[in-house]
């Protein structure tokens, strides 16, 4: 805006990079509105989705997922409570009315819920929760009209999911584990949690992320960041380079890539982002 009271709160590209989704937030409020660019042109597209708070879009084939609210008494708008967050289904080029609703819980109208769908289009997720700890994983084929079933049960501890390989769901978890393992579950035939990255006793698992067919692992040890690379069957095949003692507050690749960047943060240059080269193991300022 003019004033320079609207922020930018989340960003997220199509998966052939075509779109772009912002969601922006007016005057500090936790309501943000979704939008769409094109990003060869910048243009803006006329999809716009409103009352939407603690989300961004989780883009599938053609269109996203995200989270919102019924359209709130607009006497309380700022200051009522929010109730039954859902999940909904925007196709690009849509109205926000023709939206497909993927799930609610009205029995638990205080919880909030997450959806996202794997990349191989075969499974659909929930993630719901309470609050800022805790969390439960529910799941369902992408392709049947069926209700949801508890994968991981809530809200004890929590689950972060990574990435749906293989028909295997692959979450960082502190079940068992304080200082986070990463572990896996069968969803064609889910009897419990199987250990990938078991936990260490000294150094907190902090993130996964996949990337060039592998497991990006960032560790919190003597608080700085380490960062290693993975396969998926918990073997650590490389440790990654960091040009300097620090934290890396983002990491991350596409599966199909054969490069990952990260930033870092040390205490005497500002956050630089970097590229590590998969093939050969170099590192670089970028």
């Amino acid at each position: 805006s003019d004033q320079g009271t609207v922020a930018l709160i989340a960003v997220s590209f199509s998966k052939d990079d075509r779109y772009l989704a912002y969601a922006a937030a007016s005057a500090g409020s936790d309501w943000v509105e979704i939008r769409v660019m094109e990003t060869a042109t910048g243009r803006t597209l006329p999809d716009v989705i409103r009352w939407v708070k603690f989300s961004g879009a989780v883009w599938t084939r053609d269109g996203f997922y995200y989270s919102g609210y019924d359209e709130p008494d607009r006497a309380q708008l700022l200051s009522g409570q929010n109730r039954d967050q859902k999940v909904y289904y925007h196709r690009l080029g849509t109205a926000q009315a023709d939206d497909i609703l993927i799930y609610g819980d009205p029995e638990h109208p205080l919880r909030y819920f997450s959806g996202w769908e794997s990349d191989d289009g075969r499974w659909l997720f929930v993630l719901a929760s309470e609050g800022t700890s805790g969390s439960e994983v529910l799941f369902r084929p992408a392709d049947k009209e069926e209700p949801f079933r508890t994968l991981l049960a809530g809200f004890a501890n929590d689950y972060a999911p990574v990435e749906c390989r293989d028909d295997k769901l692959y979450v960082v978890t502190n079940d068992s584990a304080a200082n986070y393992r990463l572990a896996r579950i069968d969803l064609l035939d889910p009897r419990g949690l199987e250990t990938v990255i078991a936990e260490h006793p000294d150094d907190l698992l902090e993130a996964v992320a996949p990337g060039g067919g592998y497991l990006w692992v960032k560790y919190l040890r003597n608080a700085q960041n380490k960062i290693y690379k993975y396969d998926y069957e918990g073997n650590r095949q490389a440790d990654v380079p960091l040009p300097a003692i620090g934290s890396v507050p983002s990491f991350g690749c596409k599966d199909r890539e054969q490069e990952i960047f990260f930033s870092l943060n040390t205490f005497t240059a500002p956050p630089t982002v970097y590229r590590y080269d998969i093939p050969t193991g170099r590192t670089t300022c970028y």
